[in-house]
């Protein structure tokens, strides 16, 4: 008998608890909607944009060409 609960018992308790996550992530996910699709071809790092007016965070984190 796991947990001292009798086996019955006990396998009620994870069924509910099973459904009850899956019901979770599926109510989740239908309300986020992620976007799952993949590309083609991923973009590389270097093509990111270099816009010299960027202010703030997003000059700090901007990708710049070298060559």
């Amino acid at each position: 008998m796991p947990a001292g609960m009798a086996w019955g018992s006990y396998i009620k308790v994870v069924t509910a608890s099973m459904i009850s996550m899956l019901a979770g992530a599926a109510v989740v996910h239908n309300y986020y909607k992620p976007n799952l699709t993949i590309p083609e071809v991923p973009p590389l790092p270097a093509d990111a944009v270099a816009d010299e007016n960027l202010e703030g965070f997003r000059k700090i984190v901007s990708v710049k060409k070298t060559s």
